[in-house]
């Protein structure tokens, strides 16, 4: 836990720096973050530029001057965001920490690996960041609230694809011996990405039975898919709605620069720092 004192050492010059950088509740906080998300966008689209190919022909030296040019404009905000917090390695560990580092490795990579700026596409995570930049704390308090639903939920998901899988294992083996190879089930494996196509509903159709026996079959699971589809749904709503709302700011903690804590929060519920 950061202590009271350590607060008071902090550098003026590092506090402001962290409020600039990190919150989005300040004018100078807000024209950052605003700033950010239009260069990250800018990047994507000279990214995704460089991947065709005709302009990537013609084009290819000047978009990678600009590549490195935005790189290195990363490479300093990454720098500067460890330097605003008191704790740089819960910050280089936590998500967005994990993220601004990958938005620069791959250019960097690129020197020893040729195609690796293709990965450049993990730059499209930080846009997430809008949900800060924009004032839309309640979407991050969402974002918790699903959490919190999917890891109660998952134990009866888990039973359920379970018993999904099963079922497709069991069809698979079923049509595999109705229909043969003749029929394009050329082996149980096979068989089961029928299944698993036809339950869904995707039906692609590149796999179909022809007796109708195999036909009287794939309508039963056909009708079972319909009705499987609503199961996770319900048990996902169930605990959706007994887990507790509760409103989050878009604060930023000055230590380890997590975010999504309560509005009445006094201390980071991740480090423990005050906030």
């Amino acid at each position: 836990m950061v202590s009271g004192g350590e607060r008071r050492d902090w550098p003026a010059w590092r506090a402001q720096l962290q409020e600039i950088i990190f919150e989005a509740d300040t004018p100078a906080g807000k024209a950052f973050d605003v700033g950010l998300l239009l260069v990250i966008s800018a990047s994507l689209v000279a990214v995704s530029i460089e991947t065709v190919h005709p302009y990537g022909e013609r084009y290819g030296r000047e978009l990678v001057r600009i590549e490195w040019v935005f790189t290195a404009v990363f490479s300093v905000e990454y720098v500067l965001r460890l330097i605003s917090v008191m704790r740089p390695l819960a910050y280089a560990r936590s998500f967005f920490g994990i993220v601004d580092l990958l938005a620069v490795l791959p250019t960097y990579l690129s020197l020893l690996i040729p195609g690796a700026q293709s990965l450049l596409v993990i730059r499209g995570l930080r846009l997430l960041r809008v949900f800060r930049v924009f004032k839309l704390g309640h979407f991050v308090g969402e974002a918790d609230l699903l959490r919190r639903a999917l890891l109660q939920s998952r134990r009866k998901i888990i039973l359920f694809v379970t018993a999904m899988l099963t079922m497709v294992a069991i069809m698979a083996a079923l049509m595999y011996l109705i229909e043969g190879p003749e029929s394009g089930f050329t082996s149980i494996p096979r068989s089961m990405y029928w299944a698993i196509v036809t339950m869904t509903t995707v039906g692609y159709g590149d796999i179909s039975p022809r007796s109708p026996l195999g036909q009287f079959v794939a309508s039963i699971v056909m009708i079972i898919g319909y009705g499987i589809l609503a199961v996770p749904t319900g048990i996902f709503s169930v605990e959706l709605l007994e887990a507790s709302r509760r409103p989050v700011s878009t604060q930023a903690c000055p230590s380890c620069a997590a975010e999504g804590h309560d509005t009445d929060a006094r201390h980071c519920k991740f480090c423990g720092a005050r906030l």
